[in-house]
């Protein structure tokens, strides 16, 4: 039996009586400072060679066999056909190329790498750290794969402080035509959840000016609109009214919907609406759309604690069956006080304003620390060399075509994780840190191994 320790090295002879190993001899040795730094299988295999060493005399002429707890060395063992071979560096390169991307290779990680150099009679201390780099660093290999949620960064999610202070726009269609319209442009306040959309037959900038003058014109001018880079939203016509109306124009990254979250989130929830209201005459969509809205102003909405509905008028809808059942409903409850009636509903905006505003913030605080627990870390540095993920090849699939473009150069860090990156053609872009990954370069580093000799098993 042989064992190893991080400075001692120990062996004990016994011999098997009726099936039990009975021990007869110990030994153990301190290894010097030199041999203190080797891996852990040349210490495992150390030990072996000082107890054939130290029981030299009692194994000649004898079948011996080796106990020991190291897998490594348990493997080496058990192969029949394992064949003494001297492994200068170049030469395990080689190997190890030839596992990987050799014509039987297929390109697999590193343990299957470093499974098929067992099974071929090879070996050496540094096998699996050689194999990781060996994948790591190349180029095809790098370029596979998709993005998931764990590689998306850590949520920055926007506060706002007053209702219509900032709105997100977007389009949602093409749909089946309905009386013409085939689009819906959607606007929604991102502190009340408040959704304005209207049916249009077209995704062109003039509407959105036309629908945009009459938000302002009932909310009142935001401080900021955010919309996606869609050429209906960047145009000389729409910065035209943003700068007369004294607007903030925010753009969202491209392919990262992430941005623009709210709108994003409310298309679902029309869009869910719609479905289940024109079933299966779905020309009849713009006849519905209202209704639409109306049940999605009336939800209640877990972020701010209440509807919509309610945080902008401060009191609650009546609905019609409502109305319907409760006929003097009016008469029983209104108060011809005109101040009195006044003082109270303001005082109940201010109140209903300030705990949307606090509910928000405890919501995504709460949203943002759940989904950051569920990402890596990855941090990006101007100069690194990155792939880009393209999403057009991912909406329009190419068979056995890589996804991943580049590699690119990071020529600067903007805040909330987005970077521009340059190419060596001399075009550069801004992208979100979600859709990169970091690029080790294709030239393997010369690996330092040394000349290790594999062990016969003993027949």
């Amino acid at each position: 039996m042989c064992d190893a320790s991080d400075y001692v090295v120990g062996a004990v002879l016994g011999q098997r009586v009726e099936k039990h190993f009975q021990p007869s001899h110990y030994a153990s040795k301190t290894m010097n400072h030199a041999k203190t730094n080797y891996t852990t299988t040349e210490k495992e295999m150390l030990a072996v060679v000082y107890a054939f060493e130290k029981f030299c005399s009692y194994l000649i002429m004898n079948k011996s066999i080796v106990y020991t707890d190291h897998s490594a060395l348990k493997y080496l063992f058990s192969k029949k056909d394992a064949k003494a071979r001297l492994l200068p560096g170049q030469e395990a390169i080689d190997i190890l190329n030839a596992c990987h991307s050799g014509p039987t290779g297929g390109h697999y990680g590193a343990n299957y790498i470093a499974k098929k150099v067992f099974d071929s009679g090879f070996y050496w201390p540094t096998i699996y750290k050689d194999a990781f780099e060996l994948v790591k660093n190349y180029d095809s290999c790098q370029r596979q794969g998709k993005i998931s949620q764990k590689d998306e960064m850590p949520q920055n999610f926007i506060q706002v402080c007053e209702i219509f202070d900032v709105w997100g726009i977007d389009f949602m269609g093409p749909f089946p035509s309905s009386k013409g319209n085939k689009y819906i442009l959607v606007a929604v306040d991102y502190l009340s959840k408040w959704v304005k959309a209207k049916a249009l037959p077209t995704n062109d900038a003039r509407f959105v000016v036309k629908i945009l003058k009459s938000l302002f014109s009932r909310f009142g001018t935001p401080k900021a609109i955010i919309s996606d880079r869609g050429t209906h939203f960047c145009n000389h016509q729409f910065s035209r009214v943003m700068l007369k109306y004294g607007v903030t124009h925010r753009l969202s990254t491209a392919y990262h919907p992430q941005t623009s979250g709210q709108v994003e989130v409310t298309n679902r929830g029309l869009k869910r609406i719609l479905e289940r209201m024109v079933g299966e005459n779905r020309a009849l969509w713009s006849d519905k759309l209202e209704d639409a809205l109306w049940a999605f102003r009336f939800a209640f909405k877990t972020l701010v604690g209440c509807t919509p509905y309610c945080l902008v008028y401060g009191k609650a809808c009546h609905l019609p069956l409502e109305l319907k059942h409760k006929a003097f409903w009016a008469l029983k409850h209104a108060n011809f006080d005109l101040k009195t009636a006044g003082d109270h509903r303001k005082l109940q905006l201010s109140e209903l304003h300030d705990q949307a505003y606090e509910n928000s913030l405890i919501y995504k605080e709460w949203t943002k620390n759940f989904h950051d627990a569920k990402i890596k870390n990855r941090i990006f540095n101007v100069g690194d060399q990155v792939l880009l993920f393209n999403f057009i090849l991912k909406i329009f699939s190419g068979k056995l075509k890589s996804r991943w473009s580049g590699p690119f150069t990071i020529s600067e860090i903007y805040p909330y994780e987005t970077a521009k990156l340059t190419h060596s053609d001399g075009s550069n872009f801004k992208v979100n840190f979600h859709r990169l990954k970091h690029y080790h370069r294709g030239d393997i580093p010369p690996l330092e191994i040394p000349d290790v000799q594999t062990f016969p098993k003993d027949n």
